[in-house]
């Protein structure tokens, strides 16, 4: 008896394009800023966010937010958004998210990481290098954030049933 073969779609993930969505380079405290001697606090903030915007087709941003402060005087704030769209098909589901708040951002952060070095040195400070960021270890913080808030919202005594 002949069984059919049992067809089985391979895994997709491609990067379809990866672009600038957004630059914004604030020099608050200029001219003066420039003759302070003593060393800026350098702060990163950073916030991922993906939406499907087709079957299989997703875009993922990438936001990098930098601020450098001399006590209370901020000297710079740039914040870069990069972007990608990318092509995820025939991944489980419960996988989808991983790619999207693990990977594509893996694959941003060199790009946004540049962006956000070139526009420290266009204007006029010294060249800011970011050092690299482990996505899958955010990615689990924030997880056990939402199960803890789950949590405390179900109350001591509330069980889930499975």
């Amino acid at each position: 008896m002949n069984a059919a073969p049992q067809e089985t779609e391979t895994p997709v993930f491609t990067i379809e394009k990866i672009y600038l969505k957004d630059l914004s380079v604030e020099v608050p405290n200029a001219p003066h800023c420039f003759l302070e001697r003593d060393p800026a606090q350098v702060n990163l903030q950073m916030q991922t966010q993906g939406e499907a915007i087709g079957e299989g087709i997703f875009d993922v941003t990438l936001t990098l937010t930098v601020t450098a402060q001399i006590g209370e005087k901020t000297q710079f704030l740039i914040e870069a958004a990069q972007a990608g769209i990318f092509q995820i098909r025939n991944v489980p589901t419960e996988e989808l998210e991983p790619i999207v708040a693990v990977a594509c951002p893996n694959i941003l952060f060199p790009f946004a990481r540049e962006t956000v070095a070139d526009a420290v040195t266009r204007a006029g400070f010294p060249p800011v290098l970011l050092q690299p960021v482990n996505f899958e270890a955010v990615y689990r913080e924030r997880l056990a954030q939402r199960e803890a808030e789950a949590m405390a919202q179900r109350g001591p005594h509330e069980v889930p049933i499975e």
